[in-house]
C-alpha cells in the first residue's frame, strides 16, 4: 500500500501494481501492437503493389515507429494512463503524487518504452522492475510515474452486534464521545482482527479496551472479554447515533411541514 498526502492534508491509499500484473498487461499490449503492425503492413502492401525496395523500407520503418512509439504515447495521453493491457488488468499509470499523467509523462514513457521493450527485448524493463519497490520500469523512473491497481476488491461490510450478555449493560452505560484517533484505531482493529494472530489480537484488544474504559461508565460486567467490550461499545454508539439522527430528521420534517402550511403574502 502506498500512502500519499495531498495539499489538503488528505491521506490517499493507493495500491501499486504487482510485477506480475504489470508484466501481463505489457504482454497484452505487445501482442496487440504486433498484430496491428502486421495487419497494417499486409493491408498496405496488398493495396499498393508497385512499391520499390526503398519505399517499402520507409513504409516498414514508419509503421514500426508509429505503432511502437506514437500509438502508446497517444493512447496513454488521451486515456490518462491506460492502455488495452492496463484496462484488462485493472491498472492505470499515475504520477508519483497520485495525479493523472499528461503528455510529458506519456512522451517520456513512450520513448524509453521502445528502448526497454523492443531494442532490449524487455530485459531492461524486467531487471529494473523487479528491483523497484513499486515495480517501476526505467520509463516510470524518468517520468515520475508508477502503475497502480485501479480495480480493488471491495471491503466486505462488517455488521457489529452487541453480545447478548452485554445488551442490558450497553443500553444503560454512559458512553462519552471517543477521540477520533481512538475510534479510528478501534474500527481498523475490528476489520483486521480475523487476519491477526490470537496473541497479537488479544494484546491489541486489551490495550484498546483500557483506553476506551476512560470514556465509559460504569465498566462492563466482570469477566467481559476485551474484544466483546469493544464490539458492544461500537455497536451501541452506532445505534445511538442512528436514533439521534433519525429523531433530528423527523423534527426537521415536521417543522418543514408546518412551515409549508403557513400563509405567505
Amino acid at each position: 500500500m502506498s500512502s500519499i498526502v495531498t495539499g489538503e492534508a488528505v491521506v490517499l491509499e493507493l495500491r501499486p501494481a504487482s510485477f506480475a500484473a504489470r508484466g501481463l498487461g505489457a504482454l497484452i499490449d505487445l501482442l496487440a501492437t504486433v498484430v496491428a503492425y502486421y495487419l497494417s503492413l499486409m493491408f498496405i502492401f496488398n493495396f499498393v503493389r508497385d512499391i520499390d525496395r526503398a519505399a517499402g523500407t520507409a513504409i516498414v520503418t514508419s509503421m514500426l515507429v508509429f505503432f511502437t512509439v506514437i500509438v502508446p504515447i497517444t493512447v496513454e495521453t488521451l486515456t490518462r494512463g491506460k492502455s488495452l493491457g492496463k484496462y484488462a488488468m485493472g491498472l492505470r499509470i499515475v504520477r508519483d503524487d497520485g495525479g493523472s499523467i499528461r503528455f510529458r509523462q506519456a512522451l517520456v514513457r513512450g520513448l524509453l518504452g521502445s528502448f526497454e521493450f523492443y531494442m532490449t527485448f524487455g530485459t531492461v524493463a524486467f531487471l529494473v522492475s523487479i528491483l523497484n519497490q513499486r515495480s517501476k520500469r526505467l520509463g516510470d523512473i524518468a517520468a515520475g510515474t508508477y502503475s497502480m491497481r485501479e480495480r480493488v476488491p471491495p471491503t466486505p461490510l462488517m455488521v457489529l452486534n452487541t453480545p447478548p450478555y452485554l445488551r442490558a449493560w450497553a443500553q444503560l452505560a454512559d458512553i462519552g464521545r471517543l477521540p477520533d484517533g481512538l475510534a479510528r484505531r478501534i474500527s481498523q482493529f475490528q476489520q483486521q482482527a480475523a487476519k491477526m494472530t490470537p496473541l497479537s489480537r488479544d494484546n491489541l484488544a486489551r490495550s484498546l479496551a483500557d483506553e476506551v474504559s476512560a470514556w465509559v461508565s460504569p465498566p462492563p460486567p466482570a469477566g467481559t472479554m476485551p474484544d466483546a467490550f469493544l464490539i458492544a461499545v461500537s455497536a451501541e454508539r452506532r445505534d445511538r447515533d442512528f436514533r439521534r439522527l433519525t429523531a433530528a430528521k423527523e423534527r426537521s420534517d415536521q417543522l418543514g411541514s408546518r412551515l409549508s402550511r403557513l400563509p405567505f403574502e
